[in-house]
């Protein structure tokens, strides 16, 4: 069996620094168009000119520097906030008369792409010292600032902290995910491995421990020795089994989990063709056991068809176990165009109110791990319908569509 890695990624900061890439370029478009034509205004147009020259550069040439977390580093940030400071500052000096009709700054609304990137970064504590800086910077560029000035400022040091939280939770969020998908994926293994525990170590274990009360002598303290293993390894198997995932939190990516399956596909990624559940399902048949079949061959996907093999399996050796030697099952498959049911029947004593709930809990698990559990990964399901005295019937479910789910691990 090979093994293979499946990673989910989840990111809900990944759009926002593509957002803010093209926030930058458009506001970088809008401050120019600005200066074009406002350039009558200009008592030093060079100033304006040198600057906006500046400011496009920088823009053009650091967009490498907003396509993500990792990239975008405390430096560049800096840099960035002093840019924008720097074009605040310089306003007055190109354009005296904006102290005084409350006129856009050489930046204009390009600075508050800085103050963004800040809250991205950081969160809503990095947001509120950027947004604090640029509030400063107009309120000295303004000289005399007006009720607009101070409801402009606090508009961005509002809006920029409301996007730092927002992004603090959705981190939060996904890390949360993250964890939840790795346990899921964890009890997933954990059940399989259970299942095939139970099928054949456990099964082995539970019949020397009859065998041997059965022999006597000598063979009695075998068979104690036998029933404490299978009490054991029923108890380790319920507590849990070590896990197959593991989290990584790459902020540039969000969230990361990365999940180890096993893959018992031998002819390459695609899988091998379809097999005929009637193959599987025939040895079964026998003196204490009836076999009714469709005439036209049963297709499942290899891997579902195994495991759908492995749950009558399963059920047979419950009916051999509490029923008897000597009860009598009956196999019915029925092959339908949307799922294959497959029925198993028996005419023993039936199984007592209350006694599979209480099997669970003494860590037998035969008919949740073996049975319900390889049907529910298939994406079918297991019920088990029994009346005292009258036998118990299961029947199982299997959508002909868990190929997808079977063949590829999701």
């Amino acid at each position: 069996m090979a093994k293979r890695e499946r990673v989910v990624r989840m990111s809900v900061e990944q759009p926002l620094w593509r957002a803010l890439t093209a926030y930058r370029l458009l506001t970088m478009v809008y401050a120019i168009l600005l200066a074009v034509f406002g350039r009558a205004r200009y008592d030093r147009p060079w100033v304006a000119i040198a600057f906006l020259v500046v400011m496009a550069a920088w823009t053009l040439g650091t967009l490498p520097k907003v396509a993500g977390a990792v990239a975008c580093t405390k430096r560049f940030l800096g840099a960035d906030l002093a840019l924008a400071l720097v074009g605040i500052l310089l306003t007055p000096l190109a354009d005296f008369e904006a102290q005084h009709v409350d006129g856009p700054t050489l930046p204009s609304i390009w600075t508050a792409g800085s103050v963004l990137a800040f809250a991205i970064k950081g969160g809503w504590r990095w947001a509120a010292l950027a947004s604090t800086f640029v509030a400063v910077a107009n309120i000295i560029e303004r000289g005399e600032p007006s009720r607009d000035t101070f409801h402009n400022v606090l508009l961005v040091w509002v809006a920029s902290i409301a996007i730092g939280y927002v992004v603090e939770v959705a981190r939060a969020s996904e890390r949360t995910l993250a964890r939840a998908l790795e346990i899921e994926a964890a009890t997933r293994e954990r059940e399989r491995l259970a299942r095939d525990i139970h099928d054949s170590v456990l099964q082995v274990l539970a019949m020397v421990q009859r065998r041997g009360t059965a022999l006597g002598g000598e063979a009695v303290e075998l068979g104690r020795m036998a029933g404490e293993q299978e009490v054991a390894l029923r108890t380790l198997v319920s507590s849990g089994l070590v896990p197959t995932t593991r989290v990584s939190e790459d902020i540039s990516e969000g969230a990361v989990v990365r999940t180890v399956e096993v893959d018992d596909r031998e002819d390459g990624p695609s899988g091998p063709a379809d097999c005929d559940l009637r193959a599987l399902l025939a040895p079964h048949a026998g003196s204490r056991v009836s076999f009714a079949e469709p005439g036209a061959p049963v297709l499942l996907a290899p891997a579902a068809a195994k495991e759908l093999a492995a749950a009558v399996s399963a059920a047979l050796d419950n009916v051999r176990v509490h029923a008897g030697q000597d009860a009598q099952a009956w196999i019915l498959v029925e092959d339908w165009p949307d799922e294959v049911i497959v029925t198993v029947r028996d005419d023993g004593p039936g199984i007592p109110e209350g006694r599979l709930a209480q099997a669970e809990g003494e860590g037998r698990m035969g008919v949740a791990l073996s049975i319900r559990g390889r049907l529910r990964d298939l994406g079918g399901t297991a019920e088990l319908i029994s009346v005292p005295g009258q036998g118990t019937e299961v029947e199982l479910k299997v959508p002909k569509v868990s190929r997808g789910k079977a063949g590829s691990g999701r």
